[in-house]
Order: structure tokens, then C-alpha cells, then sequence
């Protein structure tokens, strides 16, 4: 899987770990918002959320997730690239004669730290785009072009407590040009979980739309470390 860029064409572990294990898991933050719109036409939506997940929030929890949590160290990985709505909301599982084949895959493979999350992608949030399989994974690996992770965050060896504010912030410092309303910090239960970056249908960062906004509170948030 394609590490996410720097620039280039995105308590004790065991504390931490029983603070998270109390949480809905974070496959649940692996969903977003509330569809709207389900099975209706393809490419009819207004921009993109490009979602970082950072992994080693996830792992904590998903431990048997051997793709994505088997020792590679991960800091954050593609969740998605995800179609929205203006007033909030969006569209999922459209009607869509794309399919996703094999030379598509290939190209998933590469951005994606699991082939079930490629597909679960694909089918939930790739159909919706009005694109190819094959165009639709150029998309995302172009997004994850747009947006460099601030170098605190690449693959931290030991433990943070960041605000939430502090993690939009190192994301604008490392990207001149990015503002603050481009930016949306997700946490569940006192740890980072994903950044999430609006950007227009050509893929420039703009303001988010209704529904898009930070969970992480005005206090400190754990950002476990890499392993």
C-alpha cells in the first residue's frame, strides 16, 4: 500500500487500549455522516472528503486486521474519497454500470490498506463518483497528492496528547494555502481517529459543507504511536 505522501502524487499503549476498547469500534468511524441518498445515479454530488485514518487508533482495537495492523508501522492510510453534498449528506451505492475489475484493482491495491476496505470503498462511495473503477482509484491517489502530513505525524515512535485544534493546525502549517474550514479532526473516545480534507470536484481544498465538522472536544486526544 502507498504510504501517504510527505509531498508526492497523503497513558501506556495498554491504558489507551482499555480506554478505546470501551468505544463503538472504530469501524463504525469507518462510516461518516448519514447517507442521503442510496442507489440513486451516479456523479451527481457536489465535492470530494478525502478521509485520512490514522491507523494505529484502529489497530489497537482491530488487532486481528492483519492488513492493515500486521507490523507495518501505518501512521495514516486512505479511508476513502468520499462524494458529498453542499447541504450535507451523501450518496452511496449508486446505480452504476462500472465495475470494478481486475486492472482497477491492481491500482487499489496500491492505496489501500486492505483489499475488503478497496472493495467496501468502491462499492459504497466509487460508485457514486460518476467514474471508472480504474479513473476513480487515479482520483484518490491524486488526492492523497494534495495534502502532506505534517512530519509529527508520519510515523510517530511513541504516544502524543494533541487537541484537536493542534492536529488542523500542523496540517495547515505543513500545507501553505490550506485554511482551517478545509479541515474537519474526527476522534472517538479520547483518540484520533481520522482528518478529513474537503476538496472540490477537480480536487482543490475548499470549505466544507453542512454536516462536516471536527468530534474531537476542546481538550487533549491520545495519538498513538506507530508500530
Amino acid at each position: 500500500m502507498k504510504r501517504i505522501p510527505t509531498r508526492t502524487p497523503v497513558a501506556s499503549r495498554l491504558g489507551l487500549l482499555a480506554v478505546l476498547c470501551l468505544c463503538a469500534s472504530q469501524a463504525s468511524a469507518r462510516h461518516h455522516g448519514n447517507a442521503n441518498s442510496e442507489g440513486g445515479p451516479s456523479g451527481q454530488f457536489d465535492y470530494y472528503l478525502l478521509a485520512l485514518s490514522w491507523a494505529p487508533s484502529y489497530c489497537l482495537v482491530h488487532p486481528a486486521d492483519r492488513a492493515e495492523c500486521g507490523g507495518r508501522g501505518y501512521g495514516f492510510v486512505l479511508h476513502g474519497l468520499w462524494p458529498q453534498f453542499e447541504a450535507g449528506g451523501y450518496p452511496e451505492t449508486c446505480a452504476s454500470e462500472a465495475k470494478l475489475d481486475e486492472a482497477a484493482a491492481a491500482i487499489g491495491r496500491t492505496l489501500y490498506p486492505s483489499a475488503r476496505l478497496m472493495q467496501h470503498e468502491w462499492d459504497t462511495h466509487g460508485t457514486c463518483s460518476g467514474l471508472s473503477a480504474t479513473d476513480y482509484f487515479r482520483m484518490a491517489d491524486h488526492a492523497l497528492a494534495v495534502v502532506k502530513v505534517p512530519p509529527q505525524l508520519e510515523a510517530p515512535r511513541s504516544n502524543q496528547s494533541l487537541s484537536g485544534n493542534q492536529i488542523r493546525a500542523a496540517f495547515v502549517d505543513a500545507n501553505p494555502g490550506l485554511v482551517p474550514e478545509v479541515l474537519a479532526v474526527a476522534c472517538s473516545r479520547g483518540a484520533l481517529s481520522e482528518v478529513r480534507v474537503c476538496l472540490s470536484r477537480d480536487l482543490r481544498p475548499r470549505s466544507c459543507g453542512a454536516r462536516v465538522h471536527g468530534t474531537c472536544g476542546a481538550g487533549s486526544v491520545q495519538v498513538p504511536s506507530s508500530r
